[in-house]
């Protein structure tokens, strides 16, 4: 009897130039229940099978083909009938490759929202044009000459062919980035794109996700034991109880007491983990050895290291105390990973170092187990709904591994961590009864290294300025700030500059991501 197999999981390729935003063009794929996978050029080379890719994207990238080296893929991909799109960079390759001319000029480079128009109808753009179109660009180059047989879509005042098309060889283009958030209806694109181009079908979802996690988990640890690093933010809550579910006795979760964590925060967490979930929690008081190592230390980058290293060594010296712990499991996103390595060398790619990324040290005595890596905080959020996370838990903000260090700008110092400390918890408490904490991404106050001139009862005060953020965003890779009306922030600031001492000044900040981070550092 013959043994019936089974059928490949479709699958949209995304080939990775180095954009900062390229996971997010696979977060909108999957989205749309379509399973999608990250590829770097190299990788996709090596590529033997096609049968199960429906179609590929290209991303954008820091790269330019007006040199002579430039990131590519084989020209011959281009003509084996599979469904392409080309995002700004992967718009210049596929007009490069097929005979079309790109030139670097300041008369058509483009970086923000920008207005385009329609020109021709595309199977690609159905519904996508409303009154108004905006959508978001970012590129000096720009393509002067189409490749034969291309078709203008749309244009825009500075570039000309900002959508092009050649619907027979199912090749498209785009000087914009659909995928962010600052692009109208961006969306659309990929469902035309997937749907009605590609044909792919629906048969993804986050939930189906848990089981593979949970089987990659036992197949990978088998019966050996596992530390993990458990904060009680959404990450490590979520790996603390996947691996449970997989391994459950050979799990040992630690907290770390850094000093650094929000007021009263880390006892509560400790009682919920231990009584609610009844999970094998550990608790360790570090307050002193983290702040000692911090001292006099004002360079982000080197914070971020040396707490990373520091939660190392702790964990090494607990593993000592039980028997084969070969694995540390950390609740680590892609924007972790994103914003701490380059996939082109570039330095400037580089955004930042997250201390359970770039911030660990190179020889560890132990392996790492990471299961969310691939996904971003609102799947995360979603895996945890399905694993039984309170609802308290799943919808906190997030809040950074180097805790309130990054937060307090400059130098740490315990009388700076204590005045943060309580100007935070007056924020977040202010949010809660306002309504307002589930309606941001993230929020949090910061102390900024300067200190001003006050007037308080008659009297000068030179106090430390406390810098306030809320963010509204789908999944951290772009944000916009929260718009508070006038009577809150009068509120707020009032609060904490009546209630903290060592504030006499509190500042709003309204700058978007890109171009700033959510984080100050």
């Amino acid at each position: 009897m013959k043994t019936l197999k089974s059928r490949p999981r479709e699958k949209i390729i995304i080939i990775d130039f180095g954009s900062q935003v390229t996971k997010l063009i696979a977060r909108r794929v999957r989205d749309l229940g379509v399973y999608s996978e990250i590829i770097t050029p190299k990788e996709f080379v090596r590529l033997g099978d096609f049968q199960a890719i429906k179609g590929i994207i290209l991303s954008g990238g820091p790269s330019t083909v007006t040199k002579k080296r430039f990131q590519t893929i084989p020209k011959r991909i281009l003509l084996q009938n599979i469904p392409i799109l080309g995002i700004c960079y992967g718009l210049q390759l596929i007009s490069k490759l097929l005979g079309g001319k790109i030139k670097s000029s300041n008369k058509r480079r483009e970086f923000g929202k920008t207005y385009i128009s329609e020109k021709r109808k595309s199977l690609l753009t159905a519904n996508f044009f409303k009154s108004k179109n905006y959508v978001w660009m970012s590129h000096e180059d720009a393509v002067i000459k189409l490749p034969k047989n291309f078709k203008i879509v749309a244009s825009t005042e500075d570039s000309k062919m900002t959508i092009i098309e050649n619907s027979q060889m199912k090749i498209y283009g785009v000087q914009f980035h659909p995928e962010v958030t600052h692009t109208n209806n961006g969306k659309q694109i990929f469902k035309n794109f997937v749907f009605s181009i590609c044909k792919a079908k629906k048969e993804w979802n986050i939930i189906s996700q848990k089981n593979k996690l949970i089987k990659e988990i036992q197949k990978n640890i088998k019966k050996e034991k596992v530390i993990c690093a458990l904060s009680g933010g959404v990450d490590s809550s979520v790996v603390a109880l996947l691996i449970n579910k997989a391994i459950k006795k050979n799990l040992i979760c630690i907290m770390v007491d850094t000093g650094l964590m929000r007021k009263n925060e880390f006892k509560n967490i400790f009682r919920i983990f231990k009584y609610k979930y009844k999970l094998n929690v550990k608790l360790i008081n570090s307050s002193d050895i983290f702040l000692n190592k911090l001292k006099n230390i004002s360079n982000p980058e080197k914070k971020r290291k040396i707490i990373g290293k520091l939660f190392i060594k702790i964990f090494e010296k607990e593993a000592k105390k039980f028997k084969n712990v070969k694995f540390l499991a950390q609740g680590t996103l892609y924007p972790d990973i994103i914003e701490s390595r380059t996939s082109t060398g570039s330095k400037t790619s580089k955004i930042k170092s997250h201390h359970n990324v770039g911030g660990l040290p190179k020889k560890m005595n132990f392996k790492l187990i990471e299961p969310l890596k691939n996904f971003f905080k609102d799947e995360v959020r979603k895996l945890g709904k399905s694993l039984g996370l309170s609802k308290k838990i799943i919808s906190r903000h997030p809040f950074p591994g180097p805790g309130l260090a990054i937060r307090i700008v400059g130098n740490i110092t315990p009388e700076k961590i204590k005045i943060l400390q309580e100007a935070d918890h007056i924020y977040i408490n202010q949010l809660i009864k306002n309504n307002l904490y589930n309606k941001i991404w993230q929020a949090y106050a910061a102390l900024l290294p300067l200190r001003t001139v006050g007037v308080m009862g008659d009297t000068r005060t030179y106090e430390y300025t406390c810098l306030l953020r809320a963010v509204t965003s789908e999944d951290g890779m772009t944000a916009d700030y929260y718009s508070f009306s006038k009577d809150f922030i009068d509120e707020i600031s009032n609060k904490i500059i009546n209630n903290v001492r060592g504030i006499n000044r509190v500042v709003y900040d309204i700058t978007s991501k890109p171009p700033s981070t959510i984080e100050l550092e």
